[in-house]
């Protein structure tokens, strides 16, 4: 129950070395969740910051999402994930997941081996579940984090892109889709974006993909390629997130992405 509810929340591809990372520190996104009758369900921000791991320079990625509103109520929930990329490969090198909720509490460490192509998992709360999980071709990234990332693929409809996006300690392998161009309205604009839907087409379908469930993104055309919707269907009801606010990153590196 607690993945079901926090993917409309916080609702790895080839990250190639070639592709940039498509956050650059001084980056703030923050989302509006609305629920079924819930209109403010929730909040997603999202952030970007200069960092270095082990020596190196890296970009680490904040989300932290919670519910808001009545539902919070009958509902307290909060989670805070860090993903950290390294500057000179864009390749995710650390992934941490915290989050209180009722009696679920989460508390997990996932690093990175792309010479052995593994990654170690640790439960911090459950340590029977700590692994070596075995990580497929490319560059796995976390699911908010890869929806951002399509921004700077450049698709058109009728295009696709194969990624691995990890779901705590399970690789998927999906395909995202460019399926057309929808007007969206947000509290910061009226946008074209191009609609974004991944799929799990390449392995026989697992977690919310074998229960029938759909994630899609919506990416604006214009300079800033905004990630202005995000959505997940499931049965008994479509978790809508909206961008209510937008700080682009200092010149210096807004003049850097393509």
């Amino acid at each position: 129950m607690r993945r079901l509810f926090i993917l409309p929340l916080l609702l790895a591809s080839p990250a190639l070395a070639s592709t940039p990372l498509a956050l650059h520190p001084g980056e703030e996104l923050i989302y509006r969740v609305a629920w079924g009758v819930f209109g403010h369900a929730g909040e997603i921000h999202i952030t970007a910051r200069s960092e270095t791991n082990d020596g190196q320079p890296c970009t680490l990625v904040v989300t932290t999402t919670s519910t808001r509103g009545v539902l919070r109520g009958l509902y307290q929930f909060d989670a805070r994930a860090e993903s950290v990329f390294s500057d000179s490969t864009n390749r995710m090198l650390v992934h941490t997941e915290r989050s209180a909720s009722g009696k679920k509490p989460t508390d997990t460490l996932m690093t990175f081996d792309y010479k052995a192509r593994t990654a170690e998992y640790r439960d911090f709360i459950r340590p029977e579940r700590n692994q070596t999980v075995q990580v497929p071709g490319g560059d796995p990234m976390d699911l908010i984090t890869c929806l951002v990332q399509t921004r700077v693929w450049n698709l058109k409809p009728g295009d696709q892109r194969d990624v691995v996006v990890m779901f705590e300690e399970e690789p998927y392998e999906l395909t995202f889709h460019a399926l057309g161009y929808e007007t969206v309205e947000t509290p910061i604009g009226t946008f074209n974006a191009l609609v974004l839907e991944p799929r799990m087409e390449r392995t026989a379908a697992k977690g919310m993909f074998k229960r029938g469930s759909n994630v899609r993104v919506w990416i604006s055309q214009d300079e800033q390629h905004l990630p202005v919707k995000f959505e997940v269907e499931f049965k008994f009801g479509v978790g809508v997130s909206t961008l209510t606010s937008y700080t682009a990153p200092p010149v210096a590196h807004a003049d850097s992405r393509p």
